[in-house]
């Protein structure tokens, strides 16, 4: 094949460049066609929206194609066109194409159907390739450079705290344990308790529940710091509020009072939810229409609403006068559960 540049398919969906040669690679979603011409939907990953491959069936012959299922990974040198179908601006008619990898349908599992994410759970391999984790995947990768844009733009420094710790963060969770120590013929003391004198580190250590002990000493340092990183949480609980593994902000920052505490939160929260507006959209659009459909104007309502700021007794006293009947009972003093604060929200 002629050697060209390879593009990006989100990067040639915005080209008008009609009539240029260009490359792309990327998977077969669907293809579909007549004894004249097949139509390939390609996506490479960089974009949820695929780029039409439009191949005259004369020039590459019907055997050739057949490999060129649902799954399968090409290689493609084309003219870039105007397209005349419904839904996409620009389109490729291919002059070469080259087969990385077949895919075959009998076997291969992402056909063109739904799939429920209990099936993709299965195949943890494949499920990245779906539209669903595609666009998570991406937005995760937003997200996670708008977090470190935001804070270095306020002048906070990135700090690396322990991932292994003897530390408990303040009882913040059961936590996993790591040792070194063999578990068929742990060593014991005169009392019979495991002795972790002879571990790895000469003492008991764990996965990090929170790195705010560490983060706490940083910005006593540095004077505004935040930790980004890596939570483990060992509670045998299988709820959407339990995950035994997930990243953690926090925040510390010195000569804070809890009023700079709210505007950090209520401006950052905001920020993050207007940069994945701007630049995930199409992402949020798909997210939308396939799991929440009012997902786009929740997000709008609160970044062009102001946070409501409520004492712990104005809050009590909504609760105590609301008439509702809750789990947990309210009075003052009580810890706030998640129910109460639903309620207030």
């Amino acid at each position: 094949m002629k050697q060209i540049k390879r593009t990006k398919i989100s990067e040639a969906l915005k080209l008008n460049s009609f009539g240029e040669e260009i490359n792309v690679k990327g998977w077969v979603r669907t293809r579909r066609g007549n004894k004249n011409v097949g139509f390939v939907a390609l996506n490479d990953g960089s974009t949820i929206s695929n780029i039409q491959i439009v191949i005259d069936i004369a020039q590459f012959g019907e055997e050739f194609l057949k490999p060129i299922t649902t799954g399968a990974c090409i290689n493609v040198n084309g003219k870039l066109v105007e397209s005349q179908g419904k839904g996409q601006t620009v389109e490729i008619q291919a002059t070469e194409v080259e087969i990385y990898g077949p895919a075959d349908p009998t076997t291969y599992p992402l056909q063109k159907k739904g799939h429920s994410l209990e099936f993709l759970r299965e195949i943890a391999h494949l499920r990245p390739r779906t539209n669903t984790f595609g666009a998570i995947f991406r937005m995760r990768h937003h997200m996670s450079f708008a977090i470190h844009k935001y804070f270095n733009d306020k002048g906070f420094y990135y700090f690396h705290t322990p991932i292994i710790t003897a530390s408990d963060a303040e009882g913040a969770g059961s936590m996993f344990e790591v040792t070194a120590l063999d578990l068929n013929n742990l060593p014991r003391n005169n009392e019979g308790k495991i002795d972790y004198s002879e571990d790895f580190f000469g003492m008991q250590t764990n996965l990090t529940v929170s790195g705010q002990l560490e983060g706490e000493l940083g910005a006593m340092a540095l004077g505004a710091i935040y930790t980004f990183g890596p939570t483990f949480r060992a509670e045998n609980s299988n709820t959407p509020r339990h995950l035994a593994e997930f990243w953690m902000i926090e925040p510390e920052v010195a000569f804070y009072d809890i009023n700079d505490n709210m505007d950090l939160a209520e401006d950052f929260l905001k920020y993050l939810i207007r940069y994945a507006l701007d630049n995930c959209r199409d992402d949020i659009d798909f997210l939308a229409s396939m799991y929440d459909k009012e997902l786009v104007d929740r997000l709008l309502f609160v970044v062009e609403n102001d946070f409501v700021r409520l004492s712990y007794t104005e809050g009590v006293k909504i609760l105590e006068e609301s008439g509702h009947k809750f789990e947990f009972p309210v009075y003052w003093g009580a810890d706030l559960q998640s129910e109460h604060e639903r309620y207030l929200v």
